[in-house]
């Protein structure tokens, strides 16, 4: 039976940067071809970097994409890494495709092409262009409409790329083939308690193709979406072979015996379920014998920790690709800034973490020693600059009173954090979570202000789990926790008020988040949400006050998303509608 080594470079790449993409690609190749490798697999799109949205369009970024792939190739021959076989992601054109009404402006097409001696030996387009959830790939992309397979040392391998194999089609044309590895090319973004449904899909993917199948996935943070990586190897029995890390860069190597291939090509003209096959030869020859290498299986983060590492990623990868060198956050001894202040240490370093204090007439002791406590525990920088007087001075031009009043104070917090942002050139953290954001319970341009929002999609009921499991963690790996046991303890309040509580103004947090789950993630109707055995009064309230704050949420700082559904790039409704859900 034939063998491989085959690699799968997991990459962070960078969105625009063709050129820092390149280097990342040669150098995994390099590994690779160190490591005895004999193909290389990367993510979907890692020379352009994804999702690239309407920069598709750009005929100037097309065809830069396009020379960098064939100076990949040039470069890997000059190298002495002509041996390898590379199949690598990019952005393309479809030449069959004239611009017209209803086809994406240039025809850009989401390929992978096959590199090797120099050259490039092939390219493959993807089919299925999802248009759900946070995709818009019908939007930005021509639909290939070629089926690939490749024959590497004599076996056949297919190549589909990403929401290929969430349909039916890949798995069936690799067996109609008699390929004996199929190799998918992905740039799959994180959701938190997916029960590892990759896992169970490539598994059966490979049973139903009767081949090994190599999922390479993207890692790193990129605006609103976090790559988890965990790339992974499964054999035609759909058992895993090997497995990268999650949230972190890595070249996986595996050796796999695959079935050899078929000595019959395909007639021209051959076509499967509407696509045409092609099949090319780049060597025919078995390997000889070597010593195999046994692949790794990483271990997995459990449900919390996977969102913590998300969202660490997603903030570091963040500030990192856009230039910024630190983070300024207000610390109000809350759970949510304290949560928000030890996601930053962990994502950049104390060092580049700076907290503000920010204390009114209306701030209990305990929020000032508990920020205190935090910075003692994590070695963050901590300032305190107290807003009575500017508040004063207010109040003596304005004469606010009630809400007014309250939102004042949040006011004055936010213009001295960007006031501070713009002197020393931190980036502003927004600490609100996502049942803040559903409900309105925050201060437009007072607490929603800034330009990153790491626990956006973090209901507040998951803020105190994950707070508990951070302290836990670090307990375990003999390391102080960073959070204060009393901000995990004591009942949540905004402190704009004497004696304020969030149960003042929002339902207990577990029923708040338990309507939010229905309405928000599941778009469920109020009568639908009731039948679920919440209270018909609170429900009407909730959902009157997620439909009324959708303006404020179209304001809010952008954050990693970690749910099924976000606010953002998952759900879109209208600000302006006179829709509302009744009883």
């Amino acid at each position: 039976m034939p063998h491989l080594r085959l690699a799968l470079a997991q990459v962070n790449a960078v969105v625009g940067d063709v050129d820092g993409n390149l280097e990342l690609v040669l150098q995994h190749a390099r590994d690779a071809h160190a490591a005895g490798a004999h193909v290389l697999v990367t993510p979907e799109m890692v020379l352009t970097g994804y999702p690239i949205e309407d920069l598709a369009y750009r005929k100037s970024f097309i065809e830069r994409s396009q020379a960098a792939v064939a100076t990949l190739a040039e470069r890997l021959a000059q190298e002495g890494l002509g041996d390898l076989v590379v199949i690598v992601g990019h952005l393309d054109r479809a030449t069959h495709v004239e611009d017209r009404l209803g086809v994406p402006k240039n025809a850009p097409v989401n390929s992978a092409s096959v590199l090797t001696g120099g050259e490039v030996v092939t390219r493959y387009d993807k089919h299925h262009l999802p248009n759900y959830g946070v995709f818009d790939e019908f939007r930005h992309f021509v639909a290939g409409d070629r089926t690939q397979i490749i024959q590497v040392h004599g076996v056949d391998i297919a190549i589909a790329i990403c929401e290929d194999i969430w349909q039916d089609g890949p798995s069936q044309a690799a067996k109609h083939a008699e390929a004996g590895l199929l190799v998918v090319l992905n740039g799959s973004p994180y959701e938190a308690a997916k029960d590892d449904e990759r896992l169970d899909l490539c598994a059966r993917r490979a049973r139903e193709g009767e081949c090994a199948l190599a999922y390479a996935n993207l890692v790193g943070g990129q605006d609103e979406l976090v790559f988890d990586g965990d790339s992974l190897v499964v054999d035609s029995r759909g058992e895993v072979v090997a497995r990268a890390r999650q949230f972190e860069s890595e070249l996986l190597i595996a050796d796999l015996d695959l079935q050899a291939a078929t000595a019959a090509m395909p007639e021209p003209g051959t076509r499967f379920e509407g696509l045409l096959v092609e099949r090319t030869v780049i060597s025919s020859e078995p390997l000889p014998a070597y010593e195999p290498v046994s692949g790794s299986v990483a271990e997995r983060w459990d449900d919390l920790g996977e969102r913590w590492q998300a969202i660490v990623l997603g903030l570091r990868d963040y500030v990192e690709k856009n230039g910024f060198t630190s983070v300024l956050l207000g610390m109000s001894g809350g759970i949510d800034s304290t949560l928000v202040a030890a996601i930053a240490c962990d994502a950049l370093g104390p060092e580049r973490v700076f907290g503000v204090s920010n204390p009114s007439e209306w701030s209990t002791e305990h929020s000032r020693s508990d920020a205190a406590d935090q910075a003692e525990r994590t070695g963050l920088d901590l300032r305190t600059i107290a807003i009575a007087p500017i508040f004063d001075a207010y109040q003596d031009a304005l004469s606010l009173d009630g809400i007014a009043e309250e939102n004042l104070q949040a006011r004055i917090r936010a213009v001295i954090w960007m006031g501070l942002s713009n002197q020393e050139n931190h980036l502003v953290l927004a600490c609100g979570n996502k049942s803040e954001l559903a409900t309105g319970y925050s201060t437009i341009y007072g607490d929603a202000v800034g330009g990153y929002a790491p626990i956006k999609d973090v209901p507040k009921t998951v803020v105190w789990e994950l707070a508990k499991w951070r302290n836990a963690w670090a307990e375990s790996q003999g390391q102080t926790p960073p959070i204060p046991p009393n901000t995990i303890s004591k009942e949540p309040s905004a402190e704009l008020r004497p004696g304020q509580r969030d149960s003042d103004s929002l339902p207990p947090y577990p029923v708040l988040d338990g309507i939010l789950d229905a309405y928000v993630e599941r778009d469920l109707g109020s009568a639908d949400v009731v039948a679920e055995g919440f209270d018909p009064a609170i429900v009407e309230k909730v959902i009157t006050l997620v439909d009324r704050a959708e303006y404020k949420r179209r304001q809010y700082p952008p954050g990693p998303k970690i749910s099924k559904r976000n606010f953002g790039r998952d759900r879109r409704v209208p600000i302006t509608s006179r829709w509302r859900e009744s009883l």
